[in-house]
């Protein structure tokens, strides 16, 4: 089968994804194969190809937003039927029993397998996945609209959680890429307020045409104390920033697993009256289940760039130039 997978990681100019052929995988007890039809583009896909994440084992084939339908079971596989539509998400796999999975908070495993960073993911034109981690994915969404939904949405998803947004209170965003435009939606669906701060005009343009108040560059101080807010960008130093714009008791939830270093905060004007900071990290089962459900029910809109499969490095390099709008997808196969 043809593959993207990480050669050398460094700069995209380098050109850090191979394209070749790689075996076709077999999948094992309670797991399904799966002929990937798209694929999303995540920021965490380019901090791989980058090095800034080091891949956990050699030629690792990157891409967690994959959208494919069922060929192939492996013994004891009882969820799944051939043909079913299905997503494979960034959580491949969990021990299921530390105390964290015990209790509850599976992305807090101290053993967990990753979609495109532990086993291959998506840029692929076939993968494996536990059958207890696919989803069915909602039909009310083609598989280019689907596929971002499987990181971008459900990390979204649990950053809006994290970020203790009140009733009807003003969220700041900050980065208005793939995973922002949606819980964008999710926000105002819930009747919050939305200023967003991002450095793309293009973004900016999107934010106004969801219904954003207020949009301003990443650095802009919005005109009003933020309830809460949210830093997709991958840029340590925009966390003072947003911490200043919230109001007294305010949180910031930063998401992402690759983040610059964080400048020194100022306690007085950055950490008093009760501002926090708090970090997302990874998902639940439970989170995915309960975001597609949602997103259906609104229903979301996705705003998505495609990408001919032989293409992935020009993808990664124009996401890691901000010349996307939303979301990149690949098409895998027609």
């Amino acid at each position: 089968m043809l593959a993207w997978w990480v050669g050398k990681p460094g700069p995209v100019s380098s050109r850090p994804l191979v394209r070749g052929q790689r075996s076709t995988p077999q999948p094992g007890p309670r797991e399904i194969l799966v002929d990937v039809t798209v694929c999303g583009v995540c920021r965490t896909d380019l901090h791989l190809a980058e090095g800034d994440l080091a891949p956990h084992h050699p030629q690792v084939v990157p891409g967690h937003e994959a959208v494919g339908v069922v060929v192939g079971m492996g013994a004891d596989c009882t969820r799944f039927r051939p043909g079913d539509r299905v997503g494979v998400a960034w959580l491949g796999a969990v021990c299921g029993s530390c105390g964290y999975c015990r209790r509850g908070d599976e992305n807090l495993c101290s053993a967990p397998v990753f979609t495109g960073w532990d086993r291959d993911g998506g840029y692929a034109e076939q993968l494996t996945v536990a059958e207890d981690f696919a989803y069915p994915l909602p039909p009310a969404f083609t598989d280019e609209q689907a596929a971002p939904l499987l990181c971008s949405g459900i990390i979204g998803y649990r950053a809006l959680k994290r970020a203790a947004l009140p009733a009807g209170g003003r969220l700041g965003i900050y980065g208005f890429g793939s995973s922002a435009h949606i819980t964008a939606q999710l926000a105002m669906h819930q009747g919050a307020s939305l200023y967003v701060m991002t450095r793309s005009a293009q973004a900016r343009a999107l934010a106004r045409e969801l219904g954003a108040e207020y949009v301003g560059d990443a650095y802009d101080v919005p005109p009003a104390p933020l309830d809460s807010a949210i830093l997709f960008a991958p840029a340590g130093d925009l966390v003072p920033v947003a911490l200043r714009a919230l109001d007294r008791g305010g949180t910031l939830a930063i998401t992402g697993i690759h983040l610059s270093t964080i400048p020194p905060l100022n306690y007085s004007s950055e950490l008093f009256f009760e501002r926090q900071v708090r970090s997302v990290t990874a998902n639940t089962r439970a989170d995915g289940n309960e975001f597609l459900d949602l997103a259906a029910r609104i229903p979301v809109s996705l705003t998505t760039t495609v990408y001919p499969f032989d293409a992935a490095d020009k993808a990664l390099a124009d996401l890691a130039a901000d010349r996307i709008t939303g979301s990149a997808v690949l098409r895998i196969r027609s």
